[in-house]
C-alpha cells in the first residue's frame, strides 16, 4: 500500500526542486507510481478543487466571502527558447516568447492562469480570463 503522503511530499518536491520524476531521491516511492497520482488527481479534478478550498479557506480567513466579487488580471510577456510551447512577438516589449496571465483577487491569492503567445493583447486575453472568472464557485453562504 502506497503511503498517500509520501505521494504528496514527493510531488511537492519536484515541483520545488524542478527535478525530473525518475531523480527523485529514494525515500519516496517509485516515480511511476507517484507519476501515476498526479495524473489521476489531475484528470478528475483533485488539484483544482484543493485549490478552490484552501483559497475558500484562506478568504473565510481573513472575513472576506468564499467567492471574491472583484478579479484583477495581470500579464507577463517572458523570453522563451525556440522550441516547445507556443510563442510569439510582443512588438510593446519586444520580446519573442510567452505571455502569463494571471487572475487574482484583492487578498492576491491566484485565482486562475494562462500562457499564450505574447504577441495576443491582454484585451484579447482578457476574454476567456473572464469566462473563467464567470465560472468561479458560486459562495455557499450568498443569501438567496
Amino acid at each position: 500500500m502506497t503511503c498517500l503522503r509520501s505521494v504528496l511530499d514527493a510531488i511537492f518536491y519536484l515541483l520545488r526542486t524542478g527535478c525530473q520524476w525518475r531523480l527523485l531521491p529514494r525515500e519516496y516511492p517509485p516515480w511511476s507510481t507517484m507519476h501515476h497520482y498526479r495524473r489521476a488527481w489531475k484528470s478528475t479534478g483533485a488539484w483544482v478543487r484543493l485549490h478552490w478550498t484552501l483559497c475558500g479557506r484562506a478568504r473565510i480567513a481573513a472575513g472576506r466571502k468564499v467567492c471574491p466579487t472583484l478579479v484583477i488580471m495581470d500579464g507577463q510577456s517572458v523570453k522563451t527558447t525556440e522550441r516547445g510551447g507556443v510563442r510569439g512577438f510582443d512588438g510593446h516589449k519586444r520580446v519573442q516568447g510567452r505571455k502569463r496571465h494571471i487572475l487574482v483577487d484583492t487578498l492576491r491569492l491566484i485565482l486562475t492562469r494562462r500562457v499564450e503567445p505574447a504577441g495576443i493583447s491582454d484585451q484579447r486575453a482578457g476574454a476567456p480570463a473572464r469566462r473563467l472568472a464567470s465560472r468561479l464557485p458560486p459562495d455557499p453562504h450568498r443569501d438567496g
